[in-house]
Formats: structure tokens, C-alpha cells, sequence
């Protein structure tokens, strides 16, 4: 394997576990309250439709102010694509697809969002769980969105697994992704952080959490495939 690439899927691991513990207030109370950045990235007019972006660390701007954060990227770009829409970024550092799948019907009843991103996974490919078992958790999470009336559009983001689990464990981990968002009807976004990782000035001092560059070249990378879905 390409030695920047095996140092993306290590970091995406590493990113998404923002320290490697869930933030256990969120468990408890199932909100988004990640413990380094802001839950919330909306725009003025509360009363826009809502994007709601359920993630890690990676989606939460662990280490930086919540505006430099991806999803904050993502709204500036909603802004001036003249798209009426309003991001909520429900990260939570440490979380697992375990921990997203017990908070989703709080946050979605919350926002009620038009649109779902779902980024899930890199904690549990740090901690070497089972593939199905995060198969399953994103099919859950994208059941209760669909549940809602109307159902949101949704999206889900690719993750890697470290390669230290081995060749089949990677394989099967990545297959998740396609095989899940096909079954849901998600729309796929290739994983975002691949012009990132591994390049230490794109990162903050910790080698793991990108810098606010970082963010803003995985959010065009995002856009790409977003645009059409908000379109």
C-alpha cells in the first residue's frame, strides 16, 4: 500500500477519535456537545431548512474555533451558491457509530433536517469493531431519518480503517460504506480528508486534527458531491 495512503487511513482513525473516548454528556443527555468546539454551526435565519451533520472530531473542529470547522466551509458555500439552507454541525468528539446511532432520534427530532450528513466510523475502526456491526448502526441512523415527515435526503461520508487490522479487516470496513449508502439510498462521498492527511501543514501540532486549511480543502473536496444533493 502507498505509504501516504496508509498514513490517511491511520489519521482518519486518529482524527475521528478526538482524544479516543465519547464524550459521555452527549451519551447521557443525547445531545451534541463535543468536548473541544461548538455542537452548533447555523446561519442567522433560524428558519431555514437544515443540513444536519452527525459526526466525530472531524466534523466537530476539534483544537479550532467552530467557524473554521468543515461544516462552517460548508455553509459559507451554501451562502454564496445562493442555497437556502442552514448547516447544524452535531459532532461529538470520541464517538463511535454506537454513540451517533444513540443520540440520532434526539438530534433529528431536534433540527428535523431536509438534509442528513452522516460521518461515522473512524472510532470504530480505531477500536477494530466489527464492520457489520457499523453496517448496521449507519442503516439504524438512516432508518430514524427516514422515519421523519418529510424524510431528509441523506449522505454519508467514506471513512478508512487503520492498516495496522490488517488487509481483510480494511477491506471489509471500506466496503461498508458503498453497501450501506446503497442500501439506504444515501448519496456516497469519497473519503474527504484524502488531500489531508498525513501532510503535517494541513494539520494542527498533534499530526491527528487538521488545521483550518485542513477544513476548508476537505469541505471543497465535500462540496463536489454535496452541491448536487442540495441542489
Amino acid at each position: 500500500m502507498h505509504a501516504k495512503y496508509c498514513t490517511c487511513l491511520l489519521f482518519v482513525s486518529l482524527a475521528a477519535c478526538g482524544g479516543g473516548k465519547e464524550n459521555p454528556a452527549a451519551d447521557a443527555q443525547g445531545a451534541s456537545a463535543p468536548a473541544a468546539g461548538s455542537p452548533a454551526v447555523s446561519s442567522p435565519a433560524a428558519s431555514r431548512p437544515a443540513i444536519l451533520i452527525i459526526g466525530t472530531s472531524l466534523t466537530a473542529g476539534y483544537g479550532l474555533d467552530p467557524a473554521q470547522a468543515w461544516p462552517a466551509v460548508i455553509q459559507r458555500k451554501v451562502d454564496s451558491a445562493g442555497l437556502g439552507y442552514r448547516v447544524v454541525n452535531a459532532g461529538v468528539s470520541g464517538e463511535t457509530s454506537a454513540g451517533a446511532l444513540r443520540r440520532a432520534d434526539w438530534v433529528l427530532q431536534r433540527e428535523r433536517p431536509a438534509v442528513l450528513i452522516l460521518e461515522t466510523g473512524g472510532n470504530d475502526g480505531l477500536r477494530g469493531q466489527d464492520p457489520d456491526t457499523l453496517r448496521a448502526n449507519i442503516l439504524a441512523i438512516f432508518e430514524r431519518a427516514r422515519r421523519l415527515e418529510p424524510a431528509p435526503r441523506l449522505v454519508l461520508m467514506q471513512m478508512e480503517a487503520p492498516p495496522n487490522l490488517g488487509d481483510d479487516y480494511t477491506r471489509r470496513f471500506r466496503a461498508v460504506y458503498p453497501e450501506a449508502a446503497a442500501a439506504a439510498g444515501a448519496t456516497l462521498v469519497p473519503f474527504f480528508l484524502v488531500d489531508v492527511a498525513g501532510i503535517d501543514t494541513l494539520n494542527l501540532p498533534d499530526g491527528i486534527h487538521p488545521t483550518p486549511r485542513g477544513h476548508e480543502l476537505a469541505a471543497a473536496a465535500a462540496w463536489r458531491y454535496l452541491e448536487p444533493v442540495l441542489r
